[in-house]
Order: structure tokens, then sequence, then C-alpha cells
């Protein structure tokens, strides 16, 4: 074929192509990759490709050379180049050998597509799916982000109710930063792992002399706070005794700290944070039932991960982003076996017990995607029981039918409750319920 006509097809490529000769020289140089990398063609012809492309894995997992050498292609593996600005471009590559007319080897191929576009479209579906950093999706946290403004938007103590690794301090922060006070600090402390003595001094301060090696002035957390938010973590651990006094700061917003005997004005907005029900402590008398009503103004309650199973693939998708960059490494995501497999696991440890796996993996795993040998072993599924039930390696048809028979669990067979919490049209809803078999699961609506 004429070397022009052959140009101009190349050129009519969106994605960027190269070739090279045996010496891993450019042979072709389209005019997407100029436009990807930077480099000129009539710079980049005749040069080694290591030298214009600088990408993560020229130097030790070259593709191109992987499939020269075992005469496999290689297709859309995710990694890093360094464009001639110096930037850090995450591109996809397919790589081929390159023969003549007799069919001898006379180099090879590579195609590559930048992934910037991607990531920005990714994240901008993100932001549709994100509020103030927290992830999610589901009918249960579209109805948390719709209360967010409003709450922030008043100065009442908040309550946050929820099991451990649920968010609680990303949702203290996002009503911080929605408020009025969001010039102010945000400052946060976890009540249960302080002694009374300590949490004491911690939350109120204490003046010189007030005990041994009390040398100079400390201010506590309500002082640190001022004019901002206090997040008080695992409310529901504190004595009775410190109970009595966050009451009167409560109450008359005023506290004194340790050693001193004049009074403090405290300008703090209190949000709490629980993971054990107040009400039952209250009923047993291990929490003050009037502390509870001064704590108790606007309460939340952040559900469990298992509650809202369709923010999982959105959260992993957020993780092994965020883990991406954490640790410079070019993951492509999680494989279909690894995505059901999560998809049916209960996540007692809840967001912080899925964050933890992807790290995890992250370790076992060195490139391409995240398979099941690199999950913790209590997850890999050979062998294993699911744990709620669901055999393993859903299809997405199982996956829809595992989501719809929870919303049904949850609403007591109430489909139009069910329909509402998943977000369709109750006819949509009806019309699965009976293609997927679940009309048993749906009596009683």
């Amino acid at each position: 074929m004429d070397e022009r006509i052959n140009n101009q097809l190349l050129d009519s490529v969106p994605d960027g192509v190269f070739t090279v000769d045996t010496a891993w020289r450019i042979t072709s140089f389209n005019r997407a990759a100029e436009q990807i990398t930077g480099v000129r063609r009539a710079e980049a012809l005749g040069r080694p490709c290591c030298e214009v492309f600088r990408a993560s894995i020229c130097e030790s997992a070259c593709a191109l050379k992987q499939t020269l050498a075992t005469r496999r292609p290689v297709a859309n593996k995710v990694v890093y180049i360094v464009n001639a600005q110096g930037e850090r471009i995450p591109i996809s590559i397919s790589t081929a050998v390159l023969r003549d007319a007799r069919g001898r080897i006379v180099g090879g191929v590579e195609s590559f597509r930048d992934l910037r576009l991607v990531s920005e479209l990714r994240r901008a579906a993100e932001q549709q799916d994100s509020f103030s950093n927290i992830i999610g999706r589901s009918a249960a946290m579209r109805r948390l982000f719709d209360l967010l403004p409003p709450v922030a938007e008043s100065d009442s103590t908040v309550l946050l109710e929820g099991a451990s690794g649920t968010g609680k301090e990303l949702f203290a922060r996002a009503i911080h930063e929605l408020s009025r006070r969001r010039a102010r600090k945000f400052v946060a402390l976890n009540c249960g792992a302080l002694p009374d003595t300590l949490l004491e001094s911690e939350l109120f301060g204490y003046k010189a002399g007030a005990f041994t090696d009390a040398r100079k002035d400390k201010p506590g957390r309500f002082a640190l706070a001022e004019g901002g938010t206090l997040f008080l973590d695992e409310i529901g651990d504190i004595s009775p005794a410190m109970q009595t006094r966050l009451l009167r700061v409560l109450q008359e917003r005023v506290y004194e700290p340790l050693g001193s005997v004049a009074s403090v004005r405290a300008d703090v907005r209190v949000i709490a944070a629980t993971n054990k029900s107040l009400d039952q402590l209250v009923r047993d008398d291990k929490f003050r039932e009037d502390l509870f009503y001064r704590v108790n103004v606007v309460r939340l309650e952040l559900p469990a991960l298992r509650d809202r199973r369709e923010d999982v693939p959105l959260l992993i998708d957020h993780l092994v982003a965020r883990f991406n960059r954490l640790k410079a490494r070019d993951l492509a995501g999680v494989s279909d076996a690894v995505l059901a497999r999560l998809m049916e696991y209960d996540f007692p440890g809840n967001v912080r017990e899925l964050e933890n796996i992807i790290e995890h993996a992250f370790v076992l795993c060195r490139s391409g995607l995240i398979e099941p040998a690199h999950l913790p072993p209590h997850l890999r599924t050979e062998g294993l029981p699911a744990p709620t039930g669901f055999p393993a390696g859903l299809t997405l048809a199982a996956m829809e039918k595992l989501l719809i028979r929870d919303a049904l669990r949850r609403h007591q067979g109430n489909r139009a409750a069910a329909a509402r919490e998943l977000g369709v049209n109750p006819s949509t809803l009806f019309r699965k319920i009976k293609a997927l078999g679940l009309s048993r699961s749906s009596r009683g609506s």
C-alpha cells in the first residue's frame, strides 16, 4: 500500500497508533498519537519507542515486547505514559505482531486510547452519585442527601446513629461544610476511647496548676471548636458523671476548664454519633433521658451496607480509583467474579470493611483486574458457602433478583414501598418480580 495512503488511513483513526521495527524504532506515528503524547511525528520517527512514551511498563513489562516474544496480542491493558509536558496520562493499550507480505515478523503495532476523558466522565458520573465525599445512589442514601442541606442550615444538635463503618464522621463533616460554621473548625473526639479523667480534660481543657504536670493552660475541644462544630463519636459510651457535665454545656452553653472557677461560653454546634441504640440505653438506665433529648433534636439513621447493596459497585469503583492514586498503581477494577462475591456478602464491617478488602486486594494484585484469589481468605469462593445463602458467581440477572428480594424483605413484602426505595415505577417492579419468579415474596403488599 502507498505510504501516503497508509498514513491517511492511520490519521483517520481516533486512537493513537504507532508501529516499530524489530529494533524497537518507531516506523509510523499517527495524528492521534501526536495529540495524546505531545510529540510531533517527525520527532518520533526513528526513535526508540520507550524514549517517546515513557510508559509505566516500558522498563519492566513492555506489552509490545511480550507480544513479539509470545506472538499473543494484548488487549485493553491500562498503563500510564508521560507526555512531552511531563503530565502523567492514563491510556488503554492493545498490541499485535506486524508481518510483511510473506508472513515474516517485521515489527509490532500498538494502539492506545486516552483515558482522561473516560476519567472525567466517570468523575462527573460519581458527582451525580455522591454528596460531599459520601458515595451512594441507593434510595436510602438519596433520602439522607436530601435531608443534609436543611439539617446543616439549622444550628440544632444532631444525633447520627449507625453501625461501625457506616460513615458517621463523613456525614458530620458534610453537615459542617454545608453550614454557616464552615469557615471555622470541625473538631472530632472519640468519647469511647478515653477514661473519664482524660475525656474531661480533652473536652473542657485545663488551667495551669490544675493537677501535677499541668504547667500551662491547655484548651479543650470545645475551645478549639469555638464558632465551629464539635463531633462527639460513640457518645453512648460516656459515664453518668460525664453525661451530667455534657448536659450542662448543651443546656446552658457554658463550661469550666479543669482548675478554673470562671465559666466560659461555648458557641459550638454539637453533632453526636453512636453505634448503639440510645433509646435502649435510656430504658436500661445507662444513659440520661434529659441528655438523650438534648442530643436527639435531629436524628439521622445511617443504613448498613447490606441494606444499600446497590451502592457496592459504585463504592468499589471509587475505592479502586482512590487506591490507584494513593499507591500510584493502574489496576483496571474488579473481575465479574469478584463483583458477584462482594454483591452477595453481608459486610458486617460496612463501608470500612469494603475499604479494607480493596486495600488487601491492592497488596496482592500487581496489574489488571482484581480476581477472587486477591481477596481476603474468608471471601475466596472455593469451598465456602455464600454468607447470604446465594450461590457464588452471580449473573447480572441474579444480582437484580438479589436487590429486589432485599428491598421486599425490608418492606415486609410491600411492593409499592420497595418500588419507591429502588427508584422504579411500581408497574416495572411488578413485571420484574414476575419475570424473576419472586411472586411468592411479593405477597402481602
